[in-house]
């Protein structure tokens, strides 16, 4: 297994393993699917926060993280996504997205990653556990899908060698 940065080309392989869970999980609360356009403008924009595992030449999942929330005091807060093919799950391959996300959140000075996890995906649950995440909030029936009301989880982990918060812009005046 590799892990790389994505790349424009990979976009395709992307829509197919984020369009499957879309049309057949609860795991995102989306129910639009993802164009390829859509994906290779994501991948654009979020150059080196933008991974993927590929074994055997295909795209088996797929790691990002961008803005948590808008303004700037969040600027050191981002969102992460992780997304794998049935096939690769329980395999290390999202571990080792993860880690590749650390390194690169942890070089862009990240303090803190988040994760926005659906109830009705324990494993995802139990993934960010395992991975030094803690559950910080959960907000009942805030989604909607299958005719279901669905919990969203969030969960954190503050990153090591964190900017020192008297570096921030807001700091010096």
């Amino acid at each position: 297994m590799i892990i790389r940065q994505a790349r424009l080309d990979d976009a395709g392989q992307i829509c197919a393993i984020h369009n499957a869970i879309i049309r057949d999980t609860e795991i995102t609360f989306t129910t639009k699917e993802r164009r390829e356009a859509q994906v290779a403008a994501d991948i654009a924009l979020r150059w080196s926060a933008f991974q993927v595992a590929e074994h055997d030449a295909q795209v088996v999942g797929f790691a990002y993280f961008g803005p948590f929330r808008a303004g700037p005091g969040y600027a050191r807060t981002k969102e992460l996504t992780i997304h794998l093919t049935p096939d690769a799950r329980g395999h290390g391959t999202g571990r080792a997205l993860l880690r590749r996300l650390e390194k690169e959140a942890i070089a862009q000075g990240v303090h803190v990653l988040v994760a926005g996890i659906s109830a009705a995906n324990p494993g995802g649950i139990a993934f960010h556990a395992a991975c030094g995440f803690d559950e910080v909030g959960r907000l009942p029936e805030v989604g909607i899908k299958a005719g279901q009301w669905l919990d969203l989880v969030l969960m954190q982990k503050i990153l090591p060698k964190g900017m020192d918060p008297a570096d921030s812009d807001d700091a010096a005046g």
